[in-house]
């Protein structure tokens, strides 16, 4: 952090918890939750949790805004051509639901919820890829009220864009617990690529946490690593950190999980809630000394150290789900440990060694107690398995023995992976709500029962109160029934009741008169959601469609020698990544070259921007390294913006600006906010099909380009991949390893080429190449007047090759002739396939 000067403290920050079901949002609200986010069938990153539908989306708002909890409503997927309706309306109908933010990836979708919801609050989801101060300002000029900030962020990074955010009137969320994804999020195209299932489109199947090697091109070699998992990171527990947040005026603190347990949404997030009370209590007593304290006894500075959890409490966590524990990047980690190399999947607690394995049962040392129904994972030399514990047998010395046919050996490790005795008791009633309340019974009145809580009240009259002909009724038997709730969501802390002497009345009418003032009292702090009303939606003014009788070919050249036989095989433009435009960074083929350079770049390149490029200043790596691509950006050229901050800061600088692959633009609403932001052109995403293209280029405001040839990209990492083989001295100008090509392999023998930048991000590609050059023609026809080839991973002579065959498929297009042939041993990525 910075120097961590004191300022007076404000609204405490929100713990926000995921509920991917009822029973897990009834476990976030019991634990203590502030918030929780959810997600309905469709739009959400997260689509194979239970969710909500509309019609059960209503209900758990309430069940949540009863209880003082915000909802937020996970809109946060890529959303295709003929899509933007629906989820407008879906958007719609949860906000009349009782929604009270929505958490959005899509700009065209953030834009439009600002013009035709202006009451409703929308908060940036990580998948856009904020974590700079041209982030911050570009959403915020969306209208957004708060951004979720990138996982890769330091907390002294996570400080000043707070900062810069409240400038702006606009508030940050960050995540402090659980699941870190290895690429940057909203980049990531590997599940997309190899699978069809996008993570972009909340269908992730998980290809990071698969087996792989590195292997060494150059030397031919499989290179030495701690484990097969390099591409999965442990988990993130940030608890320790929780004053430095707290400190840096972070407004909400996510916990990852709507793909967990209740069991897990309960044990995690009540952890969270008794640490962050202590950090807030601790905080609320500094301020309150230094304003009792007068000047010439002052109290000095306020204290921020690290939150010491309990043991109780840190063990809660990892029996909840651990994949080991790491504070990652918030501490300016990046190396080996903050990855799980080992094992992919829950690892849980140590509980104890295998002491005897024979006759069909196990014994078992344990540290701790077993009980039945724990889940326990044994670890032996020939790999691991899962045992539930159906039955337990004491044993001498405080040995326990339980049956298990399998077989394992004496030492073996024994990891208790569920707890039995975290299981969570759904009961929707729960928390119950406090409410105060009164009774009155006086003779030739009617009878009155008041209730209020948290600033709301009903009152509600009865029958006219009589003496009894019988036997009267007492005060403690009115409090008793009155107190009897039954399935009522309320709690009564306090009763005063006023009787007369002598009163008669039937207790079935103190039940229900209490039910009904009860449901009244519902009916009142629900009011302000019952009574939204949705405004009516004004036409927009829409840009006229572009139109051009011409196709430019392009070329992403990572060096001099690819750039200059780009240009000698016919390319119109050339892109050079400012990653690569500083003497001694050209790469060829995958590799630091510096033979490349000889002759220099050709003039009129134009810079591509790097999909991640944090401030130069602190602990980011630009700032460790001295890297600004900002430099090379001038006034009047033209520049590729890789994200949504570049766009907006390129174009306020007065560049050519287009909007690059990496910004997911994917409909009609997105490429229009493109479009007002400034963005000449349009590459459009990978993961849309000619079918898709062709919807969005009947009407386009804005030139689109597509990346027809060449290696893809599936994701980029602030850890550095190469970093498995071995200590690392972060030395990235220097790096040996950059100067060999690596690649991974996977269980198929598939390999995916690795590239490591200046700044020590790596680069993971696809290994199939692409090459769609036979669908110019259909390209051409959908609307797309401009083509790229990537040649990032290409030679000269490769590079001479398919800049032709471009040129070729385009000119044979434009000319009326057939096509090109198609291409052997490549892939066309989603061209005709789609995405799910």
């Amino acid at each position: 952090m910075s120097d961590m000067q004191h300022e007076p403290f404000g609204a405490p920050p929100e713990l926000l918890a995921p509920a991917g079901n009822a029973e897990c949002l009834h476990a976030a609200v019991c634990a203590g939750a502030d918030a929780v986010y959810l997600g309905v069938e469709s739009f959400n990153a997260r689509r194979g949790a239970d969710n909500f539908t509309l019609e059960t989306l209503a209900s758990a708002c309430d069940y949540a805004h009863l209880r003082g909890v915000s909802a937020y409503l996970t809109l946060n997927t890529a959303i295709l051509p003929n899509e933007a309706d629906e989820a407008m309306e879906l958007a719609r109908q949860a906000y009349r639901a009782g929604i009270d933010a929505f958490i959005v990836q899509d700009i065209g979708i953030a834009a439009e919820l600002g013009r035709t919801l202006p009451e409703a609050r929308v908060h940036i989801s990580t998948q856009m890829n904020t974590h700079s101060a041209a982030g911050i300002e570009a959403v915020a000029a969306l209208g957004a009220k708060r951004v979720t900030l990138a996982r890769e962020l330091a907390c002294e990074e996570v400080e000043r864009l707070t900062a810069l955010a409240a400038q702006r009137g606009m508030e940050t969320e960050t995540f402090v617990h659980g699941a870190l994804c290895v690429c940057y999020s909203g980049q990531c195209f590997m599940s997309s690529m190899i699978g069809g299932r996008s993570a972009n489109r909340g269908l992730c199947a998980q290809a990071c946490r698969l087996p792989y090697t590195l292997h060494n091109k150059a030397l031919r070699k499989t290179l030495d690593a701690p484990g097969e998992h390099l591409l999965s990171p442990k988990d993130l527990c940030a608890i320790e950190l929780l004053p430095m947040l707290v400190q840096a005026g972070v407004a909400s603190l996510k916990i990852e999980g709507r793909m967990k347990s209740a069991e897990y949404v309960y044990a995690v997030v009540s952890v969270y809630r008794r640490a962050l009370d202590e950090v807030l209590a601790d905080r609320q007593r500094f301020e309150v000394r230094e304003k009792a304290a007068s000047d010439a006894q002052p109290v000095g500075e306020l204290s921020v150290v690290r939150y010491e959890a309990s043991a109780g409490d840190s063990q809660t966590l990892a029996e909840a789900f651990s994949r080991g524990f790491t504070t990652a990047y918030l501490e300016g980690r990046r190396g080996n440990d903050i990855m799980s190399y080992g094992r992919p999947n829950n690892r849980g607690v140590f509980i104890g060694r295998v002491t005897q394995a024979r006759d069909g049962s196990v014994e078992i040392a344990a540290e701790d107690e077993i009980v039945e129904g724990d889940v326990l994972e044994f670890w032996t030399n020939k790999g691991h398995f899962a045992y539930p514990v159906e039955r337990i047998e004491p044993a001498k010395g405080g040995v326990v023995r339980v049956p298990l046919t399998k077989k394992v050996g004496k030492g073996d490790r024994v990891f208790r992976v569920r707890s039995a005795a975290a299981k969570f008791a759904d009961d929707a009633n729960e928390p119950r709500i406090p409410v105060s309340g009164s009774v009155s019974l006086r003779i030739g009145k009617p009878l009155a029962m008041r209730f209020s809580s948290g600033g709301f009240s009903s009152e509600l009259e009865g029958a006219v109160v009589e003496a009894a002909r019988t036997k009267s009724v007492s005060e403690e038997e009115v409090r008793e029934h009155v107190d009897r709730l039954g399935n009522l969501p309320f709690e009564l802390v306090d009763l005063e009741v006023d009787v007369d002497e002598g009163v008669g009345v039937g207790f079935s009418q103190l039940h229900k008169l209490r039910t009904r003032a009860l449901k009244q009292l519902e009916e009142a702090m629900l009011e302000r959601y019952r009574e939204r009303k949705l405004p009516r939606i004004e036409s927009r003014s829409s840009k006229p469609p572009y139109r051009s009788n011409r196709c430019d070919v392009a070329v992403f050249a990572t060096n001099p020698a690819c750039a200059r036989a780009a240009k000698r095989a016919g390319a119109d433009l050339i892109f050079v990544p400012a990653l690569n435009y500083k003497r001694g960074e050209a790469v060829i083929a995958g590799q630091v070259s510096g033979t490349a350079e000889q002759a220099g770049y050709p003039k009129q390149v134009a810079i591509a921007l790097p999909t991640v490029d944090h401030d130069l200043s602190g602990q980011s790596r630009e700032g460790v390294v001295g890297f600004d691509p900002w430099s090379y950006v001038k006034p009047g050229k033209p520049v590729l913006a890789e994200n949504l901050g570049q766009l907006a800061r390129a174009a306020e600088l007065g560049s050519v600006v287009e909007a690059g692959p990496h910004i997911p633009l994917l409909n009609r609403l997105a490429l229009e906010s493109a479009a007002e932001l400034g963005a000449k052109r349009v590459w459009l995403s990978p993961e849309l099909s000619l079918h898709q293209i062709e919807a969005l280029g009947k009407d386009s405001p804005v030139p689109l380009g597509l990346t027809i040839m060449g290696s893809q990209e599936l994701m980029v990492t602030e850890h550095c991949l190469l970093m498995s083989q071995g200590p690392c001295s972060e030395e990235c100008a220097s790096c040996a390893r950059r100067k060999s090509p690596h690649y991974l392999k996977d269980r198929k023998g598939y390999e995916f080429p690795v590239v490591t930048d200046c700044c020590g991000r790596s680069h993971l590609y696809n290994a199939v190449s692409l090459d769609v050059a036979h669908a110019v023609p259909d390209l051409i026809d959908a609307g797309v007047s401009a083509v790229m080839v990537d040649t990032a991973l290409m030679n000269v002579e490769e590079t001479t090759k398919a800049v032709q065959r471009a040129v070729r498929a385009r000119d044979i297009a434009l000319s009326g002739g057939n096509r090109v042939a198609k291409a052997g041993d490549v892939t066309s990525g989603h061209l005709f396939r789609g995405v799910r």
